[in-house]
């Protein structure tokens, strides 16, 4: 697809309804080389216009959809979210929750997975919203993303894979 050391650069823009075939391809791609997500690629499309959706942004290189990323409402199943509530600066915050954050295998490199990111915290921060989000453990390079913007890891929680549990962190973003 996209070599790294390539010109284009990606640009982050809202998603609208007709990216909707698109992305439900690249997550599929994203699925078939690492596995994530554990659901919803049955339904990809399903998966990807979740109950609760505020904002959903897509990535792009050189005119593809490479990307996308979203923020819900929190519901009594988001972990972090949870987590979050329990601490004093939780307890009164407005709350979103980050996730379906991904990117074409063969399109990384460009930054994507950052620009996606940082949108949707910018986004959070003029809305007066505090992020946080749950990430399985085996998933190193998205921790590693996180913790490089600043996220700070809240608590662990443990992610039905469909397979059994497996161990997932829970983690909030910096203070604006």
């Amino acid at each position: 697809m996209f070599e790294p050391h390539q010109q284009p650069t990606s640009v982050v823009r809202p998603h609208s309804e007709d990216d909707l075939p698109a992305c439900a391809a690249v997550l599929v791609a994203v699925y078939e080389a690492d596995g994530y997500p554990v659901e919803g690629v049955a339904e990809p499309e399903a998966w990807l216009t979740p109950t609760g959706l505020l904002q959903a942004w897509v990535a792009e290189l050189a005119g593809e959809v490479i990307g996308h990323v979203c923020l819900t409402e929190p519901t009594d199943t988001d972990a972090a979210a949870t987590v979050f509530r329990r601490t004093p600066e939780g307890s009164a915050a407005d709350i979103a929750v980050l996730g379906r954050l991904f990117v074409h295998p063969e399109a990384r490199g460009h930054r994507a997975g950052e620009l996606l990111t940082r949108t949707a915290m910018n986004h959070a921060t003029t809305h007066g919203l505090r992020l946080v989000l749950d990430v399985m453990e085996k998933d190193q390079a998205a921790i590693r993303l996180y913790e490089r913007l600043g996220w700070h890891r809240i608590g662990t929680t443990d992610h039905d894979s469909g397979h059994g549990l497996v161990p997932a962190y829970c983690y909030v973003s910096p203070t604006p």
